[in-house]
């Protein structure tokens, strides 16, 4: 397990600490999310007169709401994955059963080679059986 990491970050131009096992880099995103967050809340004509417990809570909606559409684009894309999963097994099924049908079609084309070869060489015994008893 890795260690505990303490890095310092920006967010709405306080310097904060944030402490966890995920990476610098993890946690520098985390709060340049939030600045985006709260960049988009300062562009709103009213914000400024929200109280700060209203403007907490519009940014944790607004959060949640990210949350809940991307698990929903993640919850499509594993059913959608899981869909062409299957199609794949269908397709290697057909394509097994297609390859033991040509294996099998194979075969009896080499059957019927050897028979036809075999009828030939009878076929020729038998005319030159007719020709020596026609020549008596």
């Amino acid at each position: 397990m890795s260690s505990k990491n303490n890095t310092q970050v920006i967010i709405a131009g306080k310097i904060y600490t944030l402490s966890g096992y995920e990476s610098e880099e993890y946690l520098q995103r985390v709060a340049t999310y939030l600045n985006g967050k709260i960049s988009e809340f300062k562009g709103l004509d009213g914000y400024h007169r929200l109280s700060p417990e209203l403007k907490g809570i519009m940014l944790d909606l607004n959060i949640a709401d990210d949350y809940f559409k991307l698990k929903s684009r993640v919850e499509a894309m594993e059913h959608e994955l899981s869909e062409k999963d299957k199609e794949i097994y269908e397709f290697k099924h057909e394509l097994i059963t297609a390859q033991i049908k040509l294996e099998n079609a194979e075969k009896d084309f080499q059957a019927l080679e050897e028979r036809h070869t075999k009828l030939q060489n009878e076929m020729v015994q038998l005319e030159a059986q007719t020709k020596n008893q026609n020549k008596r």
